[in-house]
């Protein structure tokens, strides 16, 4: 890794929390960290443009390997020049491994050390995912950032699995380390070890050692309480590098993105406020509205008066409704462009918070503001 080209630089650490406030420079561009990245799994932010996305205030956003390797096929991404010109986004970009993806299939795979054999999605035929095939599909891609190939460890699982699997996963993070060429991309390690103290610790003293250019913490936000996904994080953030990025993999509330920050957490993404804008819940400053609801048929307010968004300038709760009962696309848009505008908000204040020394005083006020709600 060419690392004048992908650096962070550290600018303050809140002095009530490890939160930090830096830059993280790559060759698309430099941008602020602590960050919200939004996913766009199949080389698209949904309903969005990528203009629009960059109008709300993005840096990196996501595209997710299993997918583009399925459809459209890494190939043809990278006869297109990859995936910045393939899809227009003149911005960093990360993709993911699609580990979490594999992990899902659970009955349609098969783990052995050499890799994951699963069935693809769309047609049935057998596919074979090594550390070195993802991470030979993920520089076809052409990500400023790119994960190494791991196993998303389902939760609970013993302490025993849960040892082997994360031995594995170390084992893989080499071999992809190894297979690694091309320089104007970071390769982060995956952090995993599932609730155990000892394996998280050792999983990430071990990655530590690997000296990748970033780190990932994997294997939370997929059913485990609260209280365990803040444990994860603490066990593994103690040994990562202070200047290397820190990412916190598939987090979108809240309280878990301010937790997260809160421990020394630089990024995290999540398909929660576009997914949550296609079913009509609005994340806003005065909670969360169901925007089907009846009582909105005839509410000619703006979704949300503290929001900068297009959608809350230009349009009421009345419209939004209208277009969300008659499954007009258009609504779908609006939706997404005030859920994710109204999440990267937060964090901008949030890092405005950290500068000030103030980001305790501010996510207890923000976890406030929401209640039970989780942040949604």
């Amino acid at each position: 890794m060419d690392k004048s080209k992908f650096y962070l630089e550290i600018k303050h650490v809140d002095k009530t929390t490890k939160a930090r406030y830096g830059i993280l420079h790559t060759p698309h561009g430099d941008v602020e960290v602590p960050m919200f990245m939004p996913v766009g799994t199949l080389a698209t932010v949904k309903t969005l443009s990528p203009e629009e996305i960059k109008s709300l205030g993005s840096g990196v956003i996501l595209a997710n390997t299993y997918h583009c390797h399925l459809r459209p096929g890494e190939d043809i991404i990278k006869e297109a020049g990859g995936l910045h010109n393939f899809m227009r986004y003149d911005g960093p970009m990360l993709t993911d491994s699609g580990g979490f993806q594999v992990f899902s299939l659970q009955s349609q795979r098969k783990i052995t050390e050499e890799g994951v054999e699963f069935r693809n999605d769309y047609n049935g035929d057998k596919e074979f995912f090594t550390p070195e095939k993802v991470i030979k599909i993920e520089e076809d891609l052409g990500a400023d950032i790119i994960m190494s190939f791991d196993e998303c460890i389902p939760y609970p699982a013993t302490h025993e699995y849960v040892k082997k699997s994360t031995e594995r996963t170390l084992r893989w993070a080499k071999r992809g380390l190894d297979a690694h060429v091309r320089e104007d991309q970071a390769l982060f390690g995956i952090v995993q070890g599932g609730e155990f103290e000892d394996l998280r610790a050792y999983s990430a003293q071990e990655l530590a050692k690997m000296d990748f250019p970033g780190y990932s913490i994997g294997g939370t936000s997929i059913g485990e309480p609260k209280d365990v996904c803040f444990k994860m994080i603490d066990y593994a953030i103690k040994y990562l590098p202070e200047d290397k990025p820190r990412y916190l993999m598939g987090v979108g509330s809240l309280d878990y993105i301010l937790g997260g920050f809160e421990r020394g957490v630089d990024m995290c993404d999540c398909v929660l406020p576009t997914r949550l804008a296609r079913h009509g819940a609005l994340m806003t400053s005065r909670g969360r509205i169901n925007i089907k609801g009846a009582e909105y048929k005839r509410d000619f307010t703006t979704l949300d008066p503290e929001c900068d968004c297009y959608t809350c300038k230009n349009y009421t709760k009345a419209y939004l409704h209208h277009l969300f009962v008659c499954n007009e696309e258009f609504g779908k848009r609006l939706n997404s462009i005030h859920n994710i505008r109204f999440l990267i908000k937060i964090v901008e204040g949030a890092r405005e918070a950290i500068k000030e020394d103030r980001f305790k005083e501010y996510k207890d006020e923000v976890l406030a503001k929401y209640g039970d709600e989780r942040g949604f």
